[in-house]
């Protein structure tokens, strides 16, 4: 890994997590991914995740067999920003599948240049925990890990203390996401890495709660001391959307816990986050629209042009359009449509 890659991904990243850009074909818009990737450098993300439940995990499949192709796009333009103005941009791909399909993923991402891997154990209900700890060995052989604790209800399972704690020993698992979506757990992976003795940076995938993993400090006491460990960041798939404004309340939550100046308007700030990440994920639908939801704010914005999915029956759910409306309506402060407006105006004028 990169050496100024590895410093900002443990001193702490905002990440957003890459949506597929589609015509109305349903083939790859590959210009509009581009100009989507270009929007969320210019909103000052630290990172980009490509090919992660985000990016629809159906660019595997053989009737499209998208993933090389979406990764190098991502690349590119990530490589291409860092050239010219000199920020480093953590490059994450997201690998999934068995022990040999994970392997052959990060050995492609590897080769087109990332920093890391998002490893995902969908799909792998009925692999045991050991199992599962040396597929994350295996795929560690080829290049750093992000360890991932995905929710059950889009295709996670529940994990054991002793199962965090094998996975932070592995010697290139470099950060961990905890999208658990509970409190319970979540603790159980940053005790992990408290004990671990090992620079690993935890960072906040839990979506209905990211402001307040932001602010929270988790401390353990122990007969060598209080261990003590924070969320230096995010991975998420809510910051694809409202990005810039994202960024800006990412940067001042983390400096004010830091600092201990933590107000009763962040408090309040974090439910009105977590309200428009339900709106925008679909919980009222079980989260069966998240995909869909993410793509009709960036329709709205002018930055996709329709919600399109690889999958035909993957939509908003009945009442999800509206739930939108709402926070839109209910957080104009939250959302970054000037922001965008001036953006896109930019790229259509070549300034």
């Amino acid at each position: 890994m990169r050496k100024n890659a590895y410093d900002l991904m443990q001193r702490g990243g905002f990440i957003p997590a890459m949506p597929l850009v589609l015509d109305e074909n349903r083939q790859f818009d590959e210009a509009g991914q581009r100009r989507l990737i270009r929007y969320y450098l210019a909103a000052g993300v630290d990172g980009i995740a490509a090919a992660v439940h985000t990016t629809q995990f159906e660019i595997r499949l053989p009737q499209h067999n998208l993933l090389e192709k979406v990764l190098r796009t991502a690349a590119d333009e990530m490589i291409r920003y860092e050239q010219e103005s000199g920020r480093t941009i953590l490059r994450i791909a997201g690998v999934c599948g068995d022990e040999a399909q994970a392997a052959a993923e990060a050995e492609l991402a590897k080769s087109l240049g990332y920093d890391a891997v998002l490893l995902s154990p969908g799909g792998l209900s009925h692999k045991t925990e050991e199992e599962l700890i040396h597929r994350t060995q295996t795929v560690a052989a080829i290049m750093p890990v992000v360890g991932f604790y995905l929710q059950p209800a889009v295709g996670g399972r529940l994990f054991s203390y002793e199962y965090w704690a094998g996975i932070c020993a592995i010697e290139n698992v470099v950060a961990i996401k905890c999208a658990a979506f509970n409190r319970y757990l979540t603790i159980d992976v940053a005790r992990a890495i408290a004990f671990s003795g090992r620079e690993i940076a935890l960072y906040t995938g839990n979506d209905d709660s990211i402001a307040a993993d932001l602010m929270t400090k988790f401390s353990f006491a122990s007969p060598d001391g209080v261990k003590e460990i924070r969320c230096v960041g995010g991975l998420l798939g809510h910051w694809a959307v409202w990005t810039h404004r994202a960024v800006a309340y990412f940067h001042h939550l983390r400096s004010a816990a830091e600092k201990g100046v933590l107000s009763a308007e962040d408090m309040t700030l974090a439910a009105r986050i977590t309200d428009a990440n339900g709106a925008f994920f679909d919980i009222r639908g079980n989260f069966a629209g998240c995909i869909a939801g993410i793509h009709e704010v960036l329709r709205r914005q002018g930055l996709m042009k329709g919600i399109w999915c690889l999958n035909p029956d993957e939509t908003l759910s009945p009442g999800q359009m509206e739930e939108i409306e709402r926070v839109y309506q209910m957080y104009p402060d939250l959302n970054d449509d000037a922001f965008v407006r001036e953006f896109l105006q930019k790229e259509q004028t070549g300034a």
